[in-house]
């Protein structure tokens, strides 16, 4: 949520503009994005908000599961302006963590980014500054590692074994997606996957053969932003296309911090977005057995298939297959 004193009327287009050229150069690491605090209240109107969009596809299916992490801390790692720790504590509710750590390189990042909590969870203790070696509670960590050199990520990955619950989302690219099932591989003896994954299994995509695909899945912009006079202004500006939000993303819990229930075991994942064609659609499934290309006829499941014409996203499913078809399916769509 944006802060209601800063509005489209006030953005610094020149500083949204050259923040767009260090986001596709990656020249801007370091906390080096952020000259002044007009740039981080200019990206958390604009930038920020096609994250959060991303973050909010996630947290809604994670309610879709019934998966709420524990009671604790939060930590969000690389905060930037704090628009991701703002969408979990939205979702799961302030009242569920007992505190709220922002961390960043960019010490105005964090001054940003606690004052921006502070005035929506008015409640909630907020604190800055580096980690120092708690053990427990909730990561958030939000488009961090294209900013990550490969020495440093060895860094993240020990943060990453102090939690007890993870949240990461990352943009849905080819290399950032392999890069997050990599860390997937290197953490699953420590901690249970939640999702994307319905299984415990080795990932599918890493078989041989699998090289061209990756995981991600595409976030819905809200209602009405296509036809917004400011989003789309700010798109021509900054050659955005508001309808493309791919994100990749994983959800971890420490194993043995709670009796897991397995409500989606025997489910498959839908990779990427369904491509449907006049009679049937094609889903890229992932499961404990691997991944494949399954065919889902309009005959078989017509409420779905008219669902999935209108781009309605679709999570999960489960169905009899037989060869590369799929009947009798049911289906999540957050």
């Amino acid at each position: 949520m944006p802060h209601a004193d800063f509005t489209w009327d006030d953005l610094d287009w020149d500083a949204l503009e050259r923040l767009r050229g260090a986001f596709l150069s990656g020249t801007g690491t370091g906390g080096a994005y952020w000259q002044a605090r007009s740039d981080l209240a200019s990206y958390d109107l604009t930038f920020a908000q096609r994250i959060a969009w991303k973050w909010d596809a996630v947290l809604a299916e994670l309610q879709t599961r019934g998966w709420t992490p524990p009671a604790g801390p939060v930590l969000d790692w690389g905060c930037g302006s704090g628009v991701a720790s703002r969408c979990v504590l939205r979702a799961f509710g302030p009242e569920t963590f007992s505190a709220l750590r922002l961390f960043d390189r960019s010490s105005l990042a964090m001054e940003f980014a606690a004052d921006r909590a502070r005035a929506v969870f008015s409640r909630l203790a907020v604190q800055t500054g580096e980690p120092a070696g708690e053990r427990g509670g909730l990561l958030v960590l939000s488009h961090v590692l294209n900013e990550l050199p490969e020495t440093e990520r060895d860094t993240l990955v020990e943060l990453v074994r102090r939690a007890d619950t993870v949240l990461w989302v990352e943009p849905g690219t080819h290399a950032d997606s392999r890069a997050l099932i990599g860390l997937r591989e290197r953490l699953r003896d420590e901690f249970s996957v939640i999702a994307p994954c319905t299984h415990q299994a080795t990932c599918g995509l890493l078989t041989a053969g699998n090289e061209r695909h990756w995981c991600h899945n595409f976030a819905t912009p809200p209602a009405g932003t296509m036809a917004d006079s400011d989003w789309v202004r700010f798109a021509q500006r900054m050659g955005i296309d508001l309808r493309s939000l791919p994100y990749t993303f994983l959800v971890l819990e420490r194993k043995g911090l709670r009796t897991a229930e397995e409500r989606f075991s025997g489910w498959a994942r839908v990779v990427g977005a369904p491509r449907v064609y006049k009679g049937f659609t094609k889903l890229f499934s992932c499961e404990a057995s691997g991944v494949r290309d399954l065919t889902l006829q309009k005959r078989d499941a017509p409420e779905l298939f008219k669902r999935l014409k209108h781009e309605e996203p679709v999570r999960l499913v489960k169905g009899d297959v037989e060869g590369e078809r799929m009947a009798a399916i049911e289906a999540t769509l957050p």
